[in-house]
């Protein structure tokens, strides 16, 4: 079994900086591109994938006395057992060798890594606003693009150079031995995660990210006729991608406060008005306030009934296309009086005895 410490020339207990700056200075020097060698270049490069990574280094540590004098599986996770025991198996592993062998896997690419997040929030809005196309500006505190290097990550006039671990590629030479044999997949460089490429000297206010956190005014377009959900989504105005990556999207979920006064089903609205018992016997006009705030003449028919619903169109709700918009329902409620003055009182007994 290969000795990945040896390899590197550090000790066992080498902490992350220490093996990174090993792996820097034995990269420089056998680089193929500046006359090394590729097979020592390899053999660096595997051994820097393994003990940089906190995972992989436990599992050799773990198991590298194990397999000595044994085949060298490389198979984390894998344990022998102790005599007369059987062998055990990690799943998680197993998936992983499957995902090899059948194409089951896959490598994120060099601009999703650098993509910025997607947002998603809520927008309250009134009733009233839906009857006409809304502009709405909110402060949004993000990662923005820094202002300093542009989103570049390096310091302004500093040169950026092509990584030296992957070629410019942003992507490494892996082998992973397993019982099924040795595999060989390419994976993100973990020295420029994917980019290909570093700055000689990374950006003071960002420290090589290309964004900073801060705050962000957007305007947001509500069309007319919105509803209650309905979301609205604006290209590029999410997080700021790293190193100049593209950003992410702003979606913007649209809540309607309920109104005191009238409810919505679609693009229409229903209210309900009170209406005394002479009103509903013989009839009247009565005023109806809409949606906008003006009021309108609504002739009630002698005879109406409590519960009875009178259409006036055009007095919903926009459509969401912004032509026409839909009905207002008002249903009519004949109020019982609770008190009764003495005349009152009179007349309605007078009424009773006609049959009223």
């Amino acid at each position: 079994m290969k000795d990945y410490y040896k390899i590197l020339g550090i000790s066992h207990n080498a902490s992350p900086e220490e093996i990174k700056k090993a792996y820097r200075k034995l990269a420089h020097r056998y680089h193929p591109d500046k006359g090394g060698d590729e097979k020592k270049f390899k053999e660096i490069n595997e051994a820097y994938q393994v003990l940089s990574d906190k995972e992989k280094r436990t599992q050799y540590d773990q198991f590298g006395g194990v397999f000595e004098g044994r085949p060298d599986f490389g198979f984390g996770g894998f344990n022998w057992g102790k005599s007369g025991e059987g062998l055990e198996f990690d799943l998680g592993d197993l998936g992983e060798i499957f995902e090899e062998l059948f194409g089951l896997g896959g490598v994120k690419t060099k601009r999703d890594l650098r993509k910025g997040k997607d947002i998603e929030i809520d927008l309250e809005i009134s009733l009233q606003d839906t009857l006409k196309t809304e502009e709405k500006e909110i402060s949004l505190h993000k990662m923005i693009l820094c202002s300093r290097c542009q989103g570049m990550g390096a310091e302004p006039g500093k040169p950026i150079n092509e990584c030296f671990s992957c070629r410019g590629t942003g992507e490494v030479q892996q082998i992973k031995r397993t019982f099924f044999g040795s595999f060989t997949r390419f994976v993100v460089c973990p020295e420029c995660r994917g980019e290909g490429q570093r700055p000689e000297k990374s950006c003071n206010v960002c420290k090589g990210e290309g964004r900073i956190r801060g705050t962000d005014v957007i305007s947001i377009f509500i069309p007319v006729g919105v509803d209650l959900n309905q979301v609205i989504k604006i290209e590029g105005r999410g997080e700021a991608g790293r190193k100049k990556g593209r950003p992410g999207d702003l979606y913007v979920r649209i809540l309607v406060r309920p109104h005191p006064i009238f409810k919505r089903k679609g693009d229409d609205l229903y209210v309900s008005l009170p209406i005394s018992f002479s009103q509903s016997a013989l009839g009247d006009e009565i005023e109806v306030e809409t949606l906008e705030g003006t009021k309108i003449l609504l002739k009630v028919p002698p005879g109406t009934e409590s519960g009875k619903v009178l259409r006036i169109p055009g007095k919903g709700t926009s459509h969401f296309s912004g032509s026409g918009r839909g009905n207002l329902y008002v249903e009519l409620i004949v109020k019982t009086p609770k008190r009764l003055s003495k005349k009152q009182r009179e007349l309605l007994e007078r009424l009773k005895e006609e049959g009223l």
